[in-house]
């Protein structure tokens, strides 16, 4: 082909829509394959002993290298004493659950491992009749459903609990029985002198019904998300689940009015529907607890 019959324009007009292609293209494989982590430091009166939390979210059955050693590789390099993995690891309609399980397993390899269920996990009993909570405890996770446990660790006292629902606080309720039920385990979950911390999948009470101000719980780890699935840059995710269009609030932290109570949202790894992640790396989020005077 003689290039110089056509004209610039047309060139011009050629290179910048191959460009976009290859830029969208990469966006999309990096979205999908690559792996990122975001650290952040919580500092606390409560805290006298640094804990490091590595929080994992949305899975969605997704895989990061051969049986996920990607990603069991980065979590271990990160050194944690807790790995807390909020909800959606599997997909409501995919039957097999061996991509999720073998992960859980593994991951319990490197620190103990706390699980919460998310909206995929109680559609998925539904649509199988599979007791969830069984399954991933078979691979060695301790899955927390409106339960809570007590633990010491590096001499550090917490509260850990994993809850699924919105947790509106109980002045914004009518007297429905099963958000009063909500009610009353957070109620009872908050009643300690621990520092606490509550896994709980939909992050929507936390941020817009005022929950990270009335609930009286140190740090809530969520996902949900996706951080919007599809992220512009300089506006952020397009989408929430009951967040709305452009919603601003999808991703990162959210403390309380005093800022000693905080929100962690995550994007999550991967995600189900035909909507493919978009200029999304998936994520792993790396928290330090520590004491109010550390650096």
């Amino acid at each position: 082909m003689n290039f110089k019959s056509i004209p610039k324009k047309i060139l011009l007009v050629g290179v910048i829509v191959i460009s976009i292609i290859c830029f969208t293209v990469v966006l999309l494989f990096q979205s999908k394959y690559c792996l990122t982590s975001s650290n952040y430091i919580l500092n606390s009166e409560k805290i006298t002993a640094g804990i490091r939390i590595i929080q994992l979210t949305d899975l969605h059955n997704s895989e990061f290298g051969e049986d996920n050693q990607r990603l069991i590789d980065m979590v271990e390099k990160q050194s944690p004493d807790l790995i807390l993995i909020t909800g959606d690891q599997l997909n409501q309609d995919e039957a097999d659950t061996s991509v999720a399980v073998h992960a859980v397993a593994a991951l319990c390899e490197v620190a103990p491992v706390y699980f919460s269920l998310g909206n995929h996990e109680i559609d998925y009993q539904e649509n199988y009749q599979v007791d969830v909570k069984a399954l991933f405890e078979s691979a060695g996770a301790t899955v927390l459903d409106w339960e809570y446990v007590d633990l010491t660790i590096n001499g550090q006292d917490i509260r850990l609990g994993g809850i699924y629902g919105y947790c509106v606080p109980a002045r914004f309720l009518e007297t429905k029985e099963a958000d009063l039920d909500e009610c009353r385990f957070l109620y009872k979950f908050q009643d300690t002198e621990s520092y606490t911390i509550l896994m709980c999948h939909m992050p929507y009470c936390w941020l817009m019904s005022n929950g990270i101000n009335e609930w009286d719980i140190d740090c809530v780890f969520s996902g949900h998300t996706h951080g919007g699935q599809i992220i512009f840059p300089l506006i952020g995710g397009l989408y929430g689940p009951d967040f709305g269009w452009f919603p601003g609030k999808l991703e990162g932290l959210y403390f309380s009015d005093e800022r000693d109570k905080v929100l962690v949202l995550s994007r999550g790894l991967g995600s189900s529907g035909t909507i493919p992640r978009f200029n999304n790396v998936p994520e792993i989020m790396v928290v330090d607890l520590l004491p109010l005077d550390s650096n």
